[in-house]
């Protein structure tokens, strides 16, 4: 009995365990289809952003080099100078600006005065002298507002003139005439003089021999012919007819000789005389109207430097009070600060001259600036265009900043000119026919609505419903994101 009952507990045992054994292995198995659904991927949630009312603008967005443009040597033209070129007064400091008309520099204890041209200056320009070199100077003087007569190419008295009047207002002696054509002028002069006392002494024979009879002579000539009168009278009271001829003849013959006396002398060997004396003169004055012409102030090759525009801006100099000039003087730049972008095709194309740019300081200021060149770039290297964009009303404080410097530079090209619908263009989807499209959610619903794209600009377009509506605060799509990834 003890037995059985022990067999019957094992079995009961053995019946727990399979029964346990059963529930822990089917508890891991699955069919295939159970399998497919636990494997397969979640469904795609759709990514939206907001519609915007926003302002677009398309910008071009580079870096620049600031600079001072066109930086030039300015060498002196010494040939002709008399005393050695040791610089003797004035020199300039890396900063000063070179202004038109007065002196740069002094060597030898005369003043370098500094002009706008092309030509550099090649030799000492005098009286007399005609070249292209002498219109350029012609047309300086005449920019500056000086006299030179008539704007040509040849140096008259008037240019020197005027060449007198451009270094007293530089604050300097004008440059001296020739030696030889000074002492000219002195001979001529006094050949003047001389010729002047002829005239004076052939007119005053002339006045001499033109005085007439004087007041006696006229008298006793009226007298003369008053007696003739009488006895002609008496002769015809008697009737002798001899008498009256004879009275006749008397009263002609006084007529004639006070019509003699009126009339005056023969002046004309007097009158040559004065006309050749003037002759003369005339010719004296020609002639010392030509050596003062050859007199007139110069304009010495050492005593001025053509630059091609002016001011400037010194960026060096090279030489010091007490130094012989032997090379360049000094590197001299424009005076105006320029920022020089590089930027490729794509960016030339949206880019003109006397559009605005803004440059951003490393003060962190913003400054106005306007494109003033478009070049390709040139260089074995070199790429793209560059652009030279000249900044407008720099303090000094902000030239020094900006004084070799790198900027950001931003140029607009368009603007919506204010507040428009916007979506991001990756809300942009292209339709079956090519149209525009955005999709909306809108009440758990997803809407395509069809748009005209307008302007695009930093990942933005501009959006009008053609077929639908769209506002501000409408959702759009703008991609999916699976349930795993939001975990």
């Amino acid at each position: 009995m003890r037995d059985r009952r022990k067999t019957l507990l094992v079995i009961a045992a053995v019946a727990v365990g399979a029964l346990v054994v059963g529930l822990a292995v089917g508890s891991r198995l699955t069919s295939p289809a159970d399998a497919a659904a636990r494997t397969a991927p979640p469904d795609p949630t759709a990514i939206t952003v907001p519609v915007e009312f926003r302002t677009l603008e398309s910008k071009v967005v580079t870096r620049g080099d600031a600079s001072f443009a066109g930086a030039v040597e300015i060498n002196l033209e010494l040939t002709g100078l008399e005393a050695p070129p040791i610089v003797t007064g004035k020199v300039p400091e890396v900063g000063d600006e070179i202004i038109e008309g007065e002196a740069a520099l002094e060597v030898a204890g005369r003043p370098v005065i500094a002009l706008q041209g092309e030509l550099p200056m090649y030799r000492t320009l005098r009286p007399g002298m005609t070249g292209p070199d002498v219109e350029q100077l012609e047309q300086t003087l005449d920019r500056l507002g000086y006299d030179t007569g008539t704007v040509d190419d040849t140096y008259t008295a008037a240019t020197g003139s005027a060449v007198r009047e451009l270094f007293s207002d530089a604050g300097y002696e004008p440059p001296a005439a020739d030696a030889e054509a000074s002492a000219a002028v002195e001979a001529a002069q006094d050949a003047v003089k001389a010729v002047e006392d002829e005239v004076r002494m052939a007119e005053q024979a002339l006045a001499e021999a033109s005085a007439g009879p004087s007041r006696s002579e006229r008298l006793m000539a009226e007298q003369a012919i008053d007696a003739a009168k009488r006895r002609l009278a008496e002769a015809t009271k008697t009737g002798d007819k001899e008498q009256i001829a004879v009275a006749e003849d008397e009263l002609e013959l006084a007529e004639v000789q006070l019509k003699e006396l009126l009339a005056g002398p023969d002046t004309s060997a007097q009158r040559q005389a004065v006309a050749d004396a003037k002759a003369r003169l005339g010719e004296a004055q020609n002639q010392l109207g030509e050596a003062q012409g050859a007199a007139g102030t110069p304009l010495p090759a050492a005593e001025v430097a053509y630059v091609t525009s002016l001011p400037r801006r010194v960026d060096e100099v090279t030489v010091k009070r007490g130094d012989t000039v032997e090379g360049p003087v000094m590197t001299v730049s424009g005076a105006d600060m320029v920022v020089t972008a590089n930027v490729d095709q794509a960016a030339r194309m949206m880019l003109d001259v006397e559009m605005t740019a803004l440059l951003d300081l490393p003060t962190g200021e913003q400054v106005e600036a306007t494109i003033v060149e478009i070049t390709e770039a040139a260089g074995d290297e070199a790429t793209g265009y560059n652009v030279v964009i000249a900044p407008e009303d720099l303090t000094a404080e902000q030239v020094e900043v900006l004084r070799a410097a790198n900027v950001r530079v931003t140029i607009p090209v368009t603007s919506t000119e204010g507040d428009v619908v916007a979506v991001p263009l990756a809300a942009l989807t292209a339709g079956p026919g090519g149209e525009s499209r955005v999709e909306v959610q809108r009440n758990g619903e997803m809407v395509l609505v069809e748009v005209e794209v307008g302007l695009t600009a930093d990942g933005y377009a501009e959006v009008e419903p053609v077929d639908g509506e769209l506002a501000e605060g409408d959702l759009v799509v703008v991609g999916e994101r699976s349930e795993e990834s939001e975990e």
